[in-house]
């Protein structure tokens, strides 16, 4: 792990500006994030991604799961949910380096479907984000990644070998029922995911409980219990944590008044969705209107993997 600490660092070093630093060269899924102090915590939707500390320590909340990650440890994302992240452990001579890795679950699944026994998940959705420990072969895999950053003429040819290989050590793990159960998505799990990706395409609409567990086939009492186990939110908070996130969003990006946001994301009351906007992001819309807009202007919102940072 140290040696991936030393390469990141070297990265950053060489970059201009604070990050994250987002590489997109040939469809390289991987963004790098160095903080040389604490931060303050941060809210986004967070996707499908591996975040692996090299160096420093952050937590990160899904709904009422808080979880903490170190060096040689990493953050395995397997749903698009609402998140918190913060930088806990970090400072000027010892940076928290992160590298997040967008993951592939398709690749995921092509790669399952070669390993002898295959592996196996249990037929409950379980969690859907938790941590593991990123040593060894992964750790090795991970640095590869990054030195290709040097060599972007070899990134077409090799960065999908060595995305294979992670997958392969992943699936093959001692967290691989966890893995497994995140990337085949078979029977009730899927059937839970599907119900999801309605609810995150609708979320500006008032959308019934009942409608989802119907495409889950399940009891709404069933579906409940099962996508807060999948995301550690109900369904009604991940889609009020969409609509908020959403709204900052357009007030940030599109410089969008706190009414006109509130109206965009589906809120038919301003004063309520003020209540809950102070209640998720600590302040007030207005207050937070004056801070979002100058800075949207003078840094374009960027385009990636967004992780808990």
């Amino acid at each position: 792990m140290r040696a991936l600490a030393e390469a990141l660092a070297r990265y950053t070093d060489a970059q201009p500006g604070k990050g994250p630093f987002i590489t997109d060269v040939d469809g390289i899924g991987l963004v790098i994030m160095r903080s040389d102090y604490p931060k303050a915590p941060s809210h986004m939707i967070s996707r499908p991604a591996m975040c692996i500390v090299a160096q420093g320590a952050k937590w990160a909340t899904f709904g009422g799961s808080h979880l903490e990650y170190k060096a040689g440890q990493a953050l395995i994302i397997g749903v698009e949910t609402p998140s918190t992240g913060r930088v806990v452990e970090a400072s000027p001579g010892e940076p928290c380096l992160v590298l997040a890795v967008e993951l592939d679950l398709d690749l995921m699944r092509n790669v399952a479907e070669d390993i002898d026994p295959p592996p196996r998940s249990s037929g409950e959705p379980g969690r859907g984000v938790f941590i593991a420990d990123f040593q060894g072969p992964l750790a090795d895999c991970a640095l590869r990644l990054v030195r290709l950053l040097d060599k972007p003429k070899a990134i077409r040819a090799l960065y999908p070998g060595i995305m294979h290989e992670i997958c392969y050590w992943l699936l093959t793990g001692p967290q691989a029922g966890d893995i497994a159960r995140l990337a085949l998505r078979t029977g009730l799990s899927q059937r839970i995911v599907q119900a999801m990706h309605s609810l995150r395409s609708r979320f500006k609409e008032t959308v019934r409980i009942e409608e989802l567990a119907v495409i889950a086939h399940l009891s709404v009492s069933a579906f409940h219990r099962q996508f807060r186990a999948l995301t550690s939110l109900t369904p009604l908070q991940y889609q009020k944590q969409l609509r908020l996130l959403e709204a900052r969003r357009l007030m940030a990006s599109c410089a969008f008044n706190v009414e006109e946001a509130a109206f965009a994301v589906g809120y038919q009351s301003p004063s309520q969705f003020s209540r809950e906007y102070a209640r998720m992001f600590g302040a007030p819309p207005k207050r937070e209107l004056k801070k979002l807009q100058p800075r949207s202007h003078a840094e374009p919102r960027q385009q990636g993997i967004e992780a808990p940072n």
